[in-house]
């Protein structure tokens, strides 16, 4: 149809909604009075424009038709949705902002405010506007459960807990004023409280996914595994192709040492199901702690004929693999898979270790630039280089540099302050070292290499019986570490007379 004679339709037929027949009530997509002609002109083109969804357009003819139309209802809330739409969330919020200045009392509006500061986690803005909502309408239930899962999210479960005690007095059945509310009495570990709102929702709704699952993940945590699997079982009864209740009703008989049981669930996850990949490992790691490696290496090779697109497949197989001290194939499984997904983060930091461990220093390094080039901010691979080329002992500053950006991306990890330590021991600033040592076998305790990198620096510093004592703490968590006794014995002859 020609657009020119679409646009004279919409514009008769805006015009045409202030003109309803009589015994007929249609509201009009303005203001109360009746729009200009130019208002429901440039509304009929915004509208052709989101047909051609170009949404710049549209945006931008419903903003003219505002302009001669300013209090219309209908216009803002179409423009806001735009806006939100484009992304461009503070145009949407300013426009909020300006109809409620003219009317304040427009609760429709200020929810609507609401959710875009609850869009950008401006928690205190919404809370702030659904306050206001309360004020103006006691009774609105939309504006506790929002406020009830802002304060929850804050960990404010006083206000929370109070926000949705109001809605569910207002509306007892409100399905999720329960169900939000059982589920903060899980996080506050009121475990009884949790399990009654839980069965409550299931009252109002008994099909109702989210708290059956929840149900049965409490059930778990608690230990009471058959209760979890009659949850599991009785969502996987109103829905056969559930998946996720499959795999957790799996799970559930693994962790209750069911294991045949529990394999037959996880096949039972098809390939194209985005559990597909964690229900194939699964049962490779059931197997495997069955001392079944060479079947579960079928098992995996098998799930990667079925699904090629699975990152987490290739790496699990390689482990396998190298369980076997098949490191050959090892590497060409994570070959292939980089072939599959040449950005995978996992699989070229799983080659760069094999690297490592096969004593390819350049290809290791290589790796992790790579990863480094997918992610810049993956401080594992940031703490690899740098451990690796303290290792090495060159390239010192370099290393530092990295680890301690590693270090700012997850501080207090143990095994990241241990790089950085070991860096300050090969630039021979030992006391730092052993400062760093300390901190991270404090945090690490029952890791043989962190204690054995305290014993050289006390041997470096000439602190040999601090050095002795670390080292046979090691010794223990490393029995067949003949290094380590050769050290000891060492320091234990330069200490007699």
């Amino acid at each position: 149809m020609n657009k020119k004679l679409i646009i004279i339709i919409l514009w008769f037929l805006a015009g045409c909604a202030f003109y309803p027949a009589k015994g007929t009530d249609i509201a009009a997509p303005f203001g109360k009075d009746r729009p200009s002609f130019e208002s429901t002109y440039h509304y009929s083109l915004g509208v052709l424009h989101i047909l051609d969804d170009n949404l710049d357009e549209a945006i931008n003819e419903y903003e003219k038709a505002l302009s001669f139309d300013p209090h219309s209802p209908y216009l803002i809330t179409e423009l806001i949705s735009l806006y939100v739409e484009k992304g461009e969330i503070q145009k949407a919020i300013i426009l909020c902002k300006k109809t409620l200045y003219d009317n304040p009392g427009n609760i429709n509006t200020r929810l609507l405010l609401g959710g875009l500061y609850l869009n950008t986690k401006d928690y205190n803005n919404a809370i702030s506007e659904y306050t206001k909502v309360i004020k103006l309408d006691p009774r609105n239930t939309i504006s506790y459960l929002y406020l009830g899962t802002i304060y929850a999210e804050k960990r404010n479960y006083e206000k929370a807990y109070q926000a949705f005690n109001n809605l569910i007095s207002i509306s007892p059945d409100h399905l999720m004023g329960n169900y939000y509310l059982a589920k903060m009495l899980t996080e506050m570990k009121r475990y009884e409280e949790a399990e009654q709102r839980f069965k409550k929702t299931l009252v109002i709704k008994p099909t109702f996914e989210p708290a059956l699952i929840d149900l049965g993940l409490l059930y778990l945590e608690r230990g009471k595994h058959d209760q979890a699997v009659n949850e599991f079982l009785i969502l996987l009864k109103s829905n056969p192709n559930d998946h996720r209740a499959r795999y957790l009703l799996a799970s559930t008989f693994e962790e209750m040492k069911e294991h045949n049981k529990a394999i037959e669930e996880f096949k039972l996850i098809p390939a194209d199901s985005e559990l597909y990949g964690y229900a194939q490992i699964n049962i490779g790691t059931i197997l495997k702690k069955e001392n079944m490696i060479d079947e579960a290496i079928e098992v995996m090779k098998m799930a990667i004929h079925n699904n090629k697109k699975i990152p987490g497949l290739y790496a699990y197989l390689s482990s396998l693999y190298e369980e076997n001290k098949n490191l050959l194939s090892a590497e060409e499984i994570l070959r292939e898979g980089l072939l599959v997904s040449p950005q995978s983060i996992d699989l070229h930091y799983s080659l760069g270790v094999l690297y490592e461990k096969t004593n390819r220093f350049r290809e290791s390094i290589n790796e992790m630039e790579l990863v480094l080039k997918i992610d810049p901010d993956n401080a594992e691979a940031l703490n690899f280089i740098g451990y690796t080329l303290a290792e090495k002992g060159i390239r010192l500053d370099e290393a530092e540099k990295m680890i301690k950006k590693a270090l700012y991306l997850k501080p207090g990890n143990g095994y990241m302050i241990d790089s950085l330590g070991w860096v300050y021991f090969r630039q021979s600033r030992t006391d730092l070292a052993i400062k760093y040592l300390k901190e991270a076998l404090d945090i690490t305790p029952n890791d043989a290499t962190i204690a054995e990198h305290l014993g050289d620096a006390y041997t470096k510093a000439g602190r040999v019986n601090e050095a002795i004592e670390t080292y046979k703490r090691a010794l223990k968590l490393n029995p067949n570490n003949n290094n380590l006794q050769k050290k000891i014995e060492v320091l234990t002859k330069e200490k007699r007379p």
